[in-house]
């Protein structure tokens, strides 16, 4: 396999070479092998020499780090104690983006968010492409600053769009054309890679005759470092950073660390850290958002979010999507994801394709429609049919962002992915290795993305345990295979027995987030008689959160025995701004059908006929679901909840 980074574009089911350096192997007998050279090379995992694993590149050090454990979770907390643990994102990076290649104008920015808002689709980004710099796709890229005649106003676009939460991310591109407004000004700057002669290598590809900014260089971050300040005076929020494999890379570049061979693949990953050490220098009370294309082993450390690049609008698109982020995060990129509905081609929309990939996305790390233009990414352009479907799970995605906060929490204490793959749940199963389309979102969910046209069901391959349908709560013993049925309005998902699901009604942005109405949902079941599970709760902007302790963790715990199914719920850590100080909870209760009485601490809870009726001190049973609700306010450290 070759160790280079390289664009991959209209990929489907295969490709050997892609846009990301992980030179790394993980072993089913848990141990992982990590290459510490980011030069040029290839590995050879036993084809030339059985059992025999080489690695081979044209410079560097013959380094690699070996580790092992007991378990894959443990190898992975390992893999990041040496790499680099992801720091939490923002908030606002877990919500809906708007986004597209691309929006012309301001007008034209200004109206699609308008058209979430009047769709009653929640956002909380909208991305800019390259016409923020230029009208054409080609012989502007460099320009680096606002095309005024399409953007008149900037400032006052981003202005309006952070009063309504909504967050702008700029793509930026390393790539300096010769025809840019910043030629000039980055060779004198100095901040270009040089070809033999020391003068700025410049050579053609799609977008025009360029330079490569030398990101290794004090002249090129200085440089470089300048834009991102002028830009972030804007108010700009988010940086995409594009084309960084590089997508060009000629071999007689110079870098003032080498030569391009030998830093090509390590190119994203000092890029994403220029970026990352410049923001937090310049807004230390801020984290950065960084979405980056390429990058190398240890990129998280830097806030890096990957998407899998510019995959092919088709369900043969879709197919690999699943194995590529699981992939990623057990090598530390937790937050890898995809263009949804597919970047590149397609001249008819296929309603279907687009519904299925936008419905798995809620259960990714980042939502973010994407694609050309011909055929339009984003959901409040189509029709009613699929407008209203997608509502829904958009909505979900917010309903769930204590949930999936909290996979966030976990990923930048231990390294644990967000998308896990399902032989982390018994690992001497081989069949679970070799399982490509189903994935655990957390603990609490197993999600089997729908990836062909016309499918009625889908085949589950179900880890031990026992599992309720996320829309039904049927329930299914595990070890066994599944069909789960899905018309067009369902993803299959299901909710092992024992987890704790926190959830909150869905918000036009997560700049309202609140948890001061918490629904909590715990999924019952007869052969579980001790459950656990958490919340994290900060501010959603401090970079240092973790670190100074500035956040809350709720926990929850379940016993049950024959007769008694007894909560408790806790509040621990130094809290934060705006932290709730009370919380109006609503404890629900999946499948347990013979509650006669409910406490909570001394206080025996009032039953009522209704869900209409329910209030603080009150319990209901719906009988059409077959769960138990509780309303409490939780205003101590620890509450009691019996159903006895």
């Amino acid at each position: 396999l070759p160790l280079y980074n390289k664009a991959s574009y209209g990929y489907t089911t295969e490709a050997q070479q892609m846009y990301f350096g992980l030179p790394a192997v993980m072993s089913s007998k848990k141990y992982l092998v990590l290459f510490d050279n980011s030069a040029s090379g290839f590995v050879d995992l036993g084809k030339t020499e059985k059992d025999v694993l080489q690695f081979e590149a044209v410079a560097g050090r013959t380094s690699y780090i070996v580790m092992a454990a007991a378990t894959y979770p443990a190898l992975i907390e390992q893999y990041v104690t040496v790499t680099g643990k992801q720091p939490l994102p923002p908030r606002w990076a877990f919500g809906n983006f708007a986004s597209r290649f691309g929006y012309h104008t301001e007008a034209e920015t200004r109206a699609i968010v308008d058209k979430f808002v009047a769709e009653d689709f929640p956002l909380d980004a909208v991305v800019l492409d390259l016409y923020w710099f230029g009208p054409d796709i080609q012989g502007h890229m460099g320009n680096l600053a606002w095309d005024k005649k399409a953007f008149p106003n900037p400032k006052g676009m981003i202005s309006d769009f952070k009063a309504k939460g909504v967050n702008t991310v700029l793509i930026t591109e390393p790539f300096v054309l010769s025809t840019s407004t910043r030629w000039d000004e980055a060779v004198k700057a100095k901040a270009l890679a040089k070809d033999l002669a020391g003068k700025p290598k410049t050579f053609d590809f799609y977008f025009g005759n360029t330079g490569l900014v030398d990101v290794f260089s004090k002249e090129g971050t200085t440089w470089f470092e300048g834009i991102y300040n002028d830009l972030a005076d804007y108010g700009v929020a988010g940086w995409w950073g594009d084309l960084g494999e590089p997508e060009v890379h000629p071999a007689d570049a110079i870098h003032s660390i080498g030569t391009a061979d030998e830093i090509h693949n390590v190119y994203g990953h000092r890029w994403a850290e220029l970026v990352y050490q410049n923001r937090l220098d310049k807004q230390p009370a801020q984290r950065p958002m960084i979405m980056m294309r390429s990058g190398f082993a240890g990129s998280q450390r830097f806030g890096m979010i990957p998407w899998t690049g510019d995959v092919s609008r088709s369900w043969d698109g879709l197919k690999p999507q699943v194995e590529l982020s699981l992939q990623m995060g057990l090598l530390g990129m937790a937050y890898t994801h995809s263009d949804l509905g597919g970047f590149a081609g397609g001249e008819v929309f296929d309603k279907e394709m687009y519904i299925r990939w936008l419905q798995y996305g809620v259960f990714q790390p980042v939502y973010r429609p994407h694609a050309q233009e011909q055929i339009a990414p984003e959901p409040v352009l189509h029709d009613k049919e699929t407008k209203d479907i997608l509502r829904e799970y958009v909505k979900l995605r917010y309903r769930l962002f204590p949930y999936n906060y909290s996979l966030a929490f976990q990923n930048s204490t231990t390294g644990m992915p967000l998308m896990r793959p399902l032989f982390f749940e018994n690992e001497a199963d081989t069949n679970l290795i070799a399982n490509k389309d189903s994935y655990l979102w957390g603990d609490a969910f197993l999600v089997t993305p729908v990836t062909a046209a016309g499918i009625k069901s889908v085949s589950v391959q179900l880890p031990k345990g026992v599992w309720l349908d996320y829309w039904t709560d049927k329930v299914y013993q595990g070890g066994q295979t599944i069909q789960q049925s899905t018309d067009l309005t369902r993803l299959p998902v299901l909710v092992r027995a024992g987890s704790f699901v926190p959830m909150v009604s869905a918000v036009q942005s997560l700049k309202d987030y609140s948890s001061r109405q918490l629904e909590l949902h715990y999924y019952h079941d007869s052969s579980i008689t001790q459950a656990k599970g958490q919340m994290y709760e900060d501010d959603g902007v401090s970079p240092d959160s973790l670190k100074n302790g500035q956040y809350e963790l709720l926990t929850f715990g379940a016993v049950a025995d024959d007769n008694n199914l007894t909560f408790e719920l806790n509040r621990t850590g130094l809290g934060y701004a705006g932290m709730p100080k009370q919380r109006e909870v609503t404890l629900v209760v999946h499948q347990w059908v013979k509650a006669a009485k409910v406490l909570v601490g001394d206080k025996t809870f009032k039953w009522v006929s209704s869900e209409a009726e329910m209030a603080v001190g009150t319990v209901w049973f719906d009988k059409a679901k077959q769960q138990v609700r509780v309303k409490l306010n939780w205003d101590q450290a620890k509450v009691k909840v019996v159903l006895q």
